[in-house]
């Protein structure tokens, strides 16, 4: 499949002989080239360098795994097609930068991309969000208002978390992949609408039909290209490459010279489980230079308390008969949610998502532990 006639394939291969030829395979070796380590400069020197030798720096999927190489592969492909696509995988292992990567490569890529989570809001404001709503449907409609689909069209509409999402909208989400057309709230017109979709899920969707919870029709319309990310705890190859982006990006947004991580630092954040994902990763970089801005390298005590080791230590074998080291549940849900907070910089959107429970539940848990 060659991808040269999309002028942003022609850009990010620049440096190709025959642009109008440049297959896939090469878009991804410039994406992995783009990764391998550069001399040391100062942050903006290094930010402004990856970005001449990838233009599209913020867009791709930064890592040189198989696993990363292969979903690359995979949605350079499907942006070269207006086929719907899911994207499967835990929460934080960057769905939305491959779904923002399949519009950027595509014929599409001038429209726009919209994206909307469908676990952030309850039924009727996540149908008004995404069919609109026309003036007086519902109490404090007072006017027409356009939905995503519509805001979408031409474009790309990203469905975030759409195994989460109710199975009354699931059918009118299904008439809207059909038709390709919907109604606004409170209006019987049929607008017709034209925005490719791209899905994401954390949630296993095979299992979700079994449990009567996700509709199989709708499943099978949404999953013509499925493209999965695996967890960074299984493609901890990735883990440099990520942490010297982040590195260089934060140096630069703080304006303080970007640091290198020491070698044991390294091996403690390979050896950290990581539920939270790239996006934890990313958090625990940012913290690194926001309080220690201004050391040279990155040391392991630069590190948090759970990837330095010090904390939650293993729980001793228990004998037969005893009960000594186990903990009441209420401490380990107190404990995992302290760890979360702290993984995510104490932001409690993202803090829910890795927990996969709602904001209001983090809220109320919060404060039957004390944590507010």
């Amino acid at each position: 499949m060659r991808l040269g006639s999309n002028p942003r394939v022609v850009e990010a291969c620049g440096n190709c002989d025959d642009r109008e030829t440049c297959s896939v395979s090469q878009v991804v070796e410039v994406l992995a080239e783009s990764d391998r380590p550069r001399p040391a400069h100062t942050a903006r020197e290094r930010l402004a360098s990856f970005a001449r030798r990838c233009p599209f720096e913020q867009h791709h999927l930064v890592g040189r795994s198989p696993a990363t190489l292969q979903a690359l592969n995979t949605a350079l492909q499907a942006a070269a097609t207006d086929a719907t696509v899911l994207l499967t995988g835990e929460s934080g292992t960057g769905k939305e930068v491959l779904a923002g990567v399949i519009h950027r490569y595509s014929a599409r890529a001038a429209n726009p991309f919209v994206a909307v989570n469908c676990a952030a809001l309850p039924d009727p404001m996540l149908e008004s969000e995404l069919f609109g709503h026309v003036k007086g449907a519902y109490t404090g409609a007072e006017k027409d208002r356009k939905g995503r689909f519509e805001r979408a069209s031409g474009g790309t509409i990203f469905l975030d978390e759409i195994g989460d999402m109710s199975l009354a909208l699931q059918a009118k989400i299904l008439r809207c992949l059909e038709e390709r057309a919907i109604e606004r709230l409170g209006d019987e017109k049929v607008i017709p609408v034209d925005g490719r979709v791209v899905a994401a899920t954390h949630r296993n969707l095979p299992r979700c039909i079994e449990a009567g919870k996700f509709r199989e029709d709708l499943y099978f319309r949404l999953a013509v290209i499925v493209i999965h990310l695996p967890p960074l705890r299984e493609r901890v190859e990735d883990i440099p490459a990520l942490a010297e982006h982040f590195l260089t990006r934060y140096a630069c947004q703080y304006d303080t010279p970007c640091p290198t991580l020491s070698d044991p630092a390294l091996e403690r954040l390979g050896r950290y489980p990581w539920p939270g994902n790239v996006r934890e990763l990313r958090n625990v970089i940012e913290r690194v230079i926001a309080l220690w801005g201004d050391a040279s390298v990155v040391g392991v005590e630069h590190l948090p308390p759970e990837i330095r080791g010090d904390v939650s230590p293993p729980i001793p074998p228990l004998e037969p008969g005893g009960t000594d080291g186990l903990l009441p549940l209420q401490e380990v849900e107190l404990r995992h949610i302290r760890r979360v907070l702290a993984a995510t910089g104490g932001r409690l959107a993202e803090a829910a998502e890795v927990l996969g429970v709602h904001r209001n539940t983090l809220r109320r848990k919060m404060r039957e532990h004390h944590l507010t």
